[in-house]
């Protein structure tokens, strides 16, 4: 990392460190300001557990002999010690094809739940002009171990993924606690490439991905766009309709431990960067209304949706949009940007929402639900909107029965931006 970058990052890292340090193992985390106004949420954790300036230098790194992939070196990192010992983090480092001239920006890629550091990810972004770093966050390396079930450990891994089966545990011996770190020490080395622009330099996760980088989003400054798909925050909590993820058949007070310290909903208060919110109307694990909740809490986080009926959820699905390219190169390659819905609503039994775009919108699609209860067993329909140039508006006649609804725009790329679900009072009964 080159000096201003590090003081940059130092920098927005001041408050949060009037006060902040280390955690002692076992330690709950001391009060301190947010590492960036505006203020996160109030409560115990909001107040971050990491000694952020040690994840600001680059960490050491070695070379991962025996491992390849075309385009990608491999590498281990130091991550944070783990039950006080050092540990390794297996990641993959591309480039992008020689030739783009200049430094260019780059990405870190946070994988999901039962992933890995996948050399496709990278290998996709290089293509698209951007340096990439994934990194395997679960003390793993992307080799299947010998059930074929998952991925082989590494002696010098870090925790194995966990949630509130951990909770007894110190905070800095917890998957959460390292994941974060991981992922922000990937950012740290890939901006002290030489070949990288550090003041161009975005994220992206999946599923549980996803949730460590809406917890970054809050963290790292140094970040000028994220884009979580499907994890979210609000993953702890009441779950009257499916919006609980965290600890389904667990006591609530080892629910209510993780949550303190680690839901996304403490940490998102504090963004500030872009962030796309892509998830799917049917996911198993990340709800419409968490993912609602999360994206108002990053109150400060200009935010952009693309909602998609019945995605489907896994590693693939989630790397292929390419919304998520089109975001981040309008943010950092001066692309034309995605569509930006400016307002919705509904009158008269007309559902409509008005938009502005650089890029033509070819069609408009009125999602609705009748049903009511648990967001993943809903069952969603779909009508044509129309369009109205002129006005910047699209809009379709709602359904009488209609329990939940959002209006989804598709421009000339083919790239989809969604509004907000906007849930409805089921309709009066007036039988005698």
């Amino acid at each position: 990392m080159t000096a201003i970058a590090m003081k940059r990052f130092h920098a927005c890292c001041l408050t949060a460190l009037l006060g902040l340090a280390a955690l002692p193992a076992g330690a709950a985390p001391a009060a301190a300001t947010s590492l960036s106004q505006p203020q996160p949420a109030p409560g115990k954790a909001a107040n971050p557990p990491w000694n952020l300036a040690r994840l600001g230098p680059p960490p050491r790194t070695w070379p991962a002999d025996g491992y390849r992939a075309e385009g990608c070196r491999p590498i281990f990192f130091e991550g944070l010690p783990f039950q006080g010992k050092p540990t390794r983090v297996f990641a993959w480092l591309g480039l992008p094809p020689a030739g783009a001239g200049g430094k260019v920006p780059g990405i870190v890629l946070v994988h999901g739940g039962g992933g890995t550091a996948y050399a496709e990810w990278v290998q996709l972004w290089n293509a698209r002009g951007y340096a990439a770093i994934a990194f395997d966050h679960t003390g793993c390396v992307p080799v299947k171990n010998a059930a074929g079930t998952g991925w082989q450990r590494h002696p010098d891994g870090g925790p194995f993924m966990g949630a509130t089966n951990q909770v007894k545990q110190p905070p800095a011996d917890q998957w959460m606690y390292h994941a974060v770190a991981d992922t922000i020490l990937a950012t740290s080395l890939l901006a002290s490439l030489p070949e990288v622009d550090a003041e161009r330099i975005g994220i992206t996760g999946i599923s549980w991905g996803g949730v460590v980088t809406c917890i970054v989003a809050g963290l790292d400054c140094r970040l000028k766009f994220a884009a979580p798909v499907y994890g979210c925050g609000y993953i702890s909590g009441d779950d009257h309709d499916g919006s609980r993820f965290v600890g389904i058949k667990e006591p609530m007070a080892k629910v209510d431990a993780w949550r303190e310290l680690w839901d996304p909903l403490h940490y998102l208060p504090a963004a500030t960067l872009p962030m796309l919110w892509l998830d799917g109307t049917n996911d198993f694990a990340f709800t419409l209304r968490a993912v609602q909740s999360s994206y108002r809490a990053a109150a400060h986080s200009p935010h952009t949706l693309s909602t998609h009926v019945r995605l489907v959820h896994g590693q693939k699905p989630g790397a292929a949009p390419e919304e998520i390219r089109a975001f981040a190169d309008s943010i950092v390659k001066g692309g034309a940007p995605l569509a930006k819905i400016t307002g919705q609503g509904v009158e008269g039994g007309t559902a409509w929402v008005e938009h502005q775009s650089e890029i033509p919108i070819v069609s408009a699609t009125l999602n609705f639900t009748r049903d009511e209860g648990k967001w993943q067993e809903r069952k969603w329909e779909s009508l044509p909107a129309t369009i109205d140039d002129a006005r910047r508006r699209a809009s379709a006649s709602l359904p009488e029965d209609a329990t939940a609804w959002f209006i989804s725009l598709t421009d000339k790329r083919n790239l989809v931006v969604s509004s907000e679900h906007q849930t409805l009072p089921p309709p009066a009964d007036n039988s005698p």
